[in-house]
């Protein structure tokens, strides 16, 4: 049975790697742009990490990605996501302009209008089980989980471990593999 979850990961990953590197248009002819690959690492994301029951409790009926501050995908997310699902639950977006409003969402992607409280509100998510995600430098400095970053034209991430342990959830290996650097010495919280 292990062995069948575990390739069935790696399927999802090896999707999850050709849908970015195809990139995320539906137009074949025109490249992804940078927020479109972002919104499909978001929605992706949710799909390799095991959450603690406290983040999907059996009554809740929807997976929420959340942008919190200014929005910089538009419609974007809004169409990644649509018709998806995680864990069986249908996955919306949400755009939040408070942090009070995080509850609710499984993975939250900071703006950088945010980048004068972040600190602060990362300190207020760090016990939560949300994965935070954001495209602001120095974001997992600051003990976010995942930061967007651009690497030769190309959107990758570096990952926060300690952070993502911290708050209690779970990456899978195979994410790890595809993330540009890794932070933190902790590697319990892996699967």
């Amino acid at each position: 049975m292990h062995f069948t979850m575990q390739r069935s990961m790696t399927g999802k990953l090896i999707a999850f790697v050709l849908i970015l590197a195809i990139g995320c248009s539906s137009h074949a002819q025109a490249p992804a742009t940078e927020y479109e690959v972002k919104a499909a690492y978001l929605l992706n994301f949710g799909k390799f990490v095991k959450w603690p029951e406290s983040a999907l409790p059996p009554g809740t009926d929807k997976f929420s990605i959340c942008v919190l501050g200014d929005d910089p995908f538009g419609n974007v997310l809004s169409t990644t996501v649509r018709d998806e699902k995680i864990d069986g639950k249908p996955v919306v977006a949400r755009h939040i302009s408070r942090s009070q409003d995080v509850t609710g969402c499984q993975v939250l992607f900071v703006s950088r209008s945010e980048d004068k409280q972040v600190r602060k509100l990362l300190q207020s998510f760090s016990k939560s089980a949300v994965l935070t995600v954001s495209d602001m430098p120095g974001f997992v400095d600051h003990d976010g989980m995942i930061q967007f970053t651009l690497v030769n034209n190309r959107v990758r991430f570096e990952v926060n471990l300690d952070s993502v342990q911290q708050a209690g959830l779970v990456l899978s290996s195979e994410l790890l593999k595809v993330a540009s650097s890794v932070k933190g010495k902790s590697r319990v919280g892996v699967l």
